[in-house]
C-alpha cells in the first residue's frame, strides 16, 4: 500500500485518497442506497418508518466509508494511532449505528412476500433463527471475540503477520466490524433473532465487555517499547515517534469507547425501564380483568343460594 508523502493532519485524514480496491466503502454505499430505496418503497405502500431509524444506519454508514475510505485508510498502514481509532470505530462506534437502523426488519417490511422475491425475507429468517446464528451470537462466542480482537491480535505476531498487505489490512477491519456487529445485536436489535437473552443477562454482557478496551489501552500506555513492529518505524519525513504513537493509540482505547458505551447503556436501560412499564401494565389489566371475573362470579353464587 502507497503510504503519504505528507504528515498526518486532519485535512490529509480525511482528504480523498480511497485505497486501490475499497471494499468497505463499496459496502457503506451500498448498504446506505439500499436502506433508502426499501425506506421509499415502505412509503409508496403507505407504511411509515421512524425517521431515527434512518438517520442511525446512514449515519454508520457514512462512517464506515470515512473510516475505511479516506485518507487516514493508508496512514492506518504506519501508525497505530490512526489504525488504533479505525479499530474502535469499526467495532463500536459503526455496529450501534447501523443495528439500531433495523436492517433485518427493514428487510422483512419492504422485500414483497409474494413472486419470486419472497424467498429473500424466507432465507433471512431462516438464517436469523438458525442454530448457527444462535451460536455466532451467544455470549460464549461474542466476548472472547472481543478479547481476541485487542490481547490475541496486538500483543501476539498475529497482526505483524496480516497487516502488512492489503488483503490482510481489509481482512481486520472486517473482522473488527464483524465482532462489533455480533456483540451489539442480541442486545440491540429489534428484529428477529433465534433466541434473545433476558435483559439481565444482556446487562451482564455490556458490563463485561466494557473494561475490555479500557484495560488495552492501558497497557500500550504503559509500555516502554513498541508492542507492533508494523508500527515501530513511521516514515521519517512525518516526524512522529513510534512510542509517543503508541501511547496515543493506548489513550484512544482508553477513552474513545466510553462514551460510546455509555451511551449503549443509557439506550438499553431506557429499553429495560419501558419492558417493564409494559410488563407492569399488562399485569395489571390481567390482574383487573381476574378480580372482575371473580367479583362475577362471587355475585353469581350469591344470587343462586336460597333465599
Amino acid at each position: 500500500m502507497r503510504l503519504p508523502t505528507a504528515p498526518p493532519s486532519l485535512g490529509t485524514l480525511l482528504a480523498w485518497d480511497p485505497p486501490p480496491l475499497p471494499v468497505l466503502p463499496l459496502t457503506a454505499a451500498v448498504l446506505a442506497a439500499w436502506y433508502c430505496w426499501a425506506r421509499w418503497r415502505l412509503h409508496r405502500c403507505g407504511r411509515r418508518w421512524p425517521t431515527v431509524r434512518t438517520v442511525a444506519f446512514l449515519t454508520g454508514c457514512a462512517l464506515l466509508g470515512i473510516t475505511t475510505g479516506l485518507g487516514m485508510e493508508r496512514y492506518g498502514f504506519a501508525l497505530f494511532s490512526v489504525w488504533m481509532f479505525q479499530h474502535l470505530t469499526l467495532s463500536m462506534a459503526v455496529p450501534p449505528l447501523l443495528v439500531l437502523g433495523a436492517p433485518g426488519l427493514m428487510l422483512l417490511r419492504s422485500t414483497p412476500h409474494h413472486g419470486p422475491a419472497r424467498v429473500i425475507p424466507a432465507a433471512a429468517l431462516a438464517a436469523l433463527r438458525s442454530r448457527g446464528a444462535r451460536w455466532l451470537l451467544s455470549p460464549g462466542v461474542t466476548i472472547p471475540l472481543f478479547l481476541v480482537s485487542y490481547y490475541g491480535i496486538y500483543l501476539s505476531p498475529l497482526f505483524d503477520a496480516v497487516a502488512g498487505t492489503w488483503l490482510g489490512h481489509t481482512g481486520l477491519e472486517v473482522f473488527f466490524l464483524g465482532t462489533g456487529l455480533l456483540f451489539i445485536v442480541p442486545i440491540l436489535s429489534v428484529g428477529p433473532l433465534p433466541g434473545r437473552p433476558g435483559y439481565l443477562g444482556r446487562f451482564f454482557d455490556l458490563f463485561v465487555e466494557m473494561p475490555l478496551h479500557v484495560f488495552f489501552g492501558v497497557i500500550l500506555m504503559m509500555a516502554s517499547v513498541p508492542l507492533v513492529a508494523t508500527f515501530a518505524a513511521p516514515p521519517p519525513d512525518w516526524g512522529i515517534d513510534p512510542l509517543d504513537d503508541q501511547q496515543w493509540a493506548g489513550a484512544l482505547a482508553w477513552s474513545y469507547g466510553e462514551p460510546i458505551a455509555l451511551a449503549v447503556v443509557v439506550l438499553f436501560a431506557m429499553r429495560w425501564y419501558r419492558h417493564e412499564r409494559r410488563t407492569a401494565a399488562v399485569r395489571e389489566r390481567h390482574g383487573a380483568v381476574q378480580a372482575e371475573q371473580d367479583l362475577a362470579a362471587y355475585n353469581t353464587y350469591l344470587r343462586s343460594l336460597p333465599r
